[in-house]
């Protein structure tokens, strides 16, 4: 995304001199300033889309453009904040079926390295409140299939989970969730994972797909002086089958394990 409007600026600013006699010095000033006139256009036609999103019930059918837009805005955040993903083991994921991923959390960024890194296979999350609270954007997530889960009200939580398995075995989009509940802030590889998330994958009868981030804790003390090389590494997709056959205790387990394996090799 970055390059393709760093290139058009290009074009834009040499155009303009051969075209328009246009002094050079304009030129480059055309040059610099075009990338964020261009993100700025960009969030404007998101705000009129937004404005048809309605966030107050769960979706019947995904909206392509805010799903689009999704991918767009992370690429763009990405961008401009210098993260570079090494993708390892996307051949595992299954190919035309809906599935539910879950991963480790330790950066505000791995939501958007997930829809960026997996934008063929229509991934959503679900995501703190306050996440989905911000202008234009959440509206947008949420028409695309993102969800809001309040972890302090159970009762909040179950209708979330409900929705999600309703949008994985509708096939309205995969969804990606942190079994840790919140953010890692600690040393430790991981937080306890919370086993009722696994019921998604279960009830809506859909593979497991286990994969882990790693690097995006370096993002916010990188971002704006130098890149954040990162790692999205796809572990194990668990069928549909062999899912119905464990306990979410039991899924929950494993993954953990896989997961700090690789994490902290």
């Amino acid at each position: 995304m970055i390059l393709s409007f760093l290139s058009a600026s290009a074009v834009i600013a040499a155009a303009s001199v051969f075209a328009f006699k246009l002094a050079l010095w304009k030129a480059i000033l055309i040059f610099i300033f075009g990338p964020p006139a261009f993100t700025l256009l960009y969030m404007l036609f998101f705000t009129v889309v937004s404005a048809f999103v309605d966030n107050t019930k769960p979706i019947e059918r995904q909206s392509r453009l805010c799903a689009r837009g999704v991918v767009g805005i992370s690429r763009l955040a990405l961008g401009w904040c210098g993260v570079k993903t090494r993708v390892v083991g996307i051949e595992k994921l299954p190919e035309g079926e809906c599935f539910q991923l879950v991963a480790n959390h330790r950066s505000l960024f791995d939501p958007l390295i997930i829809v960026r890194c997996l934008k063929k296979y229509n991934v959503s999350f679900i995501g703190k409140p306050s996440a989905l609270a911000i202008p234009v954007i959440g509206k947008i997530g949420y028409g695309a299939g993102c969800l809001p889960i309040d972890r302090e009200n159970n009762r909040n939580a179950l209708k979330t989970v409900v929705t999600a398995i309703n949008y994985v075995k509708t096939e309205i989009c995969s969804m990606a969730v942190f079994p840790e509940g919140t953010r890692n802030k600690t040393d430790a590889p991981l937080l306890p994972f919370r086993a009722g998330c696994f019921k998604i994958a279960q009830k809506a009868n859909a593979p497991l797909v286990i994969a882990c981030i790693k690097g995006s804790r370096d993002i916010s003390k990188n971002m704006f002086r130098r890149k954040t090389e990162t790692e999205l590494v796809i572990l194990e997709v668990i069928s549909a089958e062999k899912n119905a056959a464990m306990s979410t205790a039991q899924l929950a387990d494993h993954s953990s394990r896989l997961i700090e394996k690789c994490y902290t090799e």
